[in-house]
């Protein structure tokens, strides 16, 4: 008889956190007070799959297939960001697609936002199972879709456990904090926020980009960096990154008092526990001591 208080106080907890979870709302900038719980909802619900640039094996992109169904997989192919959308150009971004053997392939582009608002034009989106964002400009797709129902069912794929991924501008995307460009000084802006707490750097290695990302962590020090360099990408589900490919990913947390910043370069095979970065990136921002030699590779 005395577990029945408990157990009802554990119940109400429970539907405290879900509601919570369902009160969220997708897409918009990260709150550094409480980007594990962010991220902790976010990972709970599907797979990404996101690639530095450059030349990245087919097996990576057989991973993000696989996550999304295989030959009964409804892929869609957003070529917005790419300069060559709207050429003949753009069919040597879609080859691989092309190749595949799926239950539906769309491919999806416009600049207009209003055409993105477009229920018509979004509707490939409602029931696919995997999205893919082709290289180019992160501006171009910020541009066009934040705030969108092309955006909104985007964040749907993620919600029914399906697989969203994407290439150099289409990595960039992700975070919701986002640089948009800019060589050393980065500017600012705001991307999709399929993985809070995070913000992304692609061609990390390639082309040094670390002060840029280090310049945006001292912006939004509660977040943490990821550099993924060029043939490189990370796999993420349930909190997990896996780093796939050819070349390494950085993770950082931003300098704070008395410490410098903290990086860890992760090589492929390699995994990282991204709850507990985004809680030692929280940590770190409230000035409290964070291990500078810390293990960030997962459990």
């Amino acid at each position: 008889m005395q577990r029945t208080p408990r157990l009802f106080r554990l119940c109400l907890t429970f539907a405290a956190i879900l509601g919570l979870v369902f009160a969220i709302p997708d897409g918009i900038e990260d709150d550094a007070e409480a980007p594990s719980l962010r991220l902790m909802v976010s990972l709970s619900r599907g797979t990404l799959v996101i690639c530095g640039g450059g030349e990245i094996s087919d097996d990576v992109l057989d991973e993000f297939v696989a996550a999304a169904g295989g030959e009964e997989a409804r892929v869609v192919v957003i070529t917005t960001a790419s300069e060559t959308a709207e050429t003949e150009e753009i069919e040597e971004e879609l080859e691989y697609w092309r190749d595949q053997k799926l239950a539906r392939l769309t491919i999806l582009h416009t600049r207009s936002r209003d055409t993105a608002n477009d229920p018509e034009f979004a509707s490939p989106l409602a029931d696919a199972t995997g999205v893919w964002f082709v290289g180019g400009d992160q501006a171009y797709l910020a541009d066009t879709y934040l705030g969108t129902t092309s955006e909104k069912l985007i964040h749907g794929v993620m919600r029914r456990g399906g697989v969203v991924g994407g290439i150099s501008a289409g990595a960039a995307i992700m975070s919701s904090v986002m640089i948009r460009r800019g060589d050393q000084s980065p500017e600012i802006g705001r991307g999709f926020g399929l993985l809070p707490g995070t913000v992304i750097d692609q061609h990390f290695l390639a082309r040094n980009r670390q002060e840029r990302l280090l310049g945006a962590l001292a912006e939004h020090p509660g977040l943490v960096g990821l550099g993924i360099d060029e043939g490189a990408a990370v796999v993420v589900r349930g909190g997990r990154m896996s780093v796939v490919g050819d070349s390494q990913v950085v993770a950082c947390i931003s300098a704070a008092k008395g410490r410098p910043a903290r990086l860890s370069t992760l090589r492929p095979g390699e995994q990282a526990n991204l709850l507990k970065l985004s809680q030692d990136a929280s940590t770190s921002r409230r000035g409290t001591s964070v291990p500078y030699a810390a293990d960030m590779a997962a459990d």
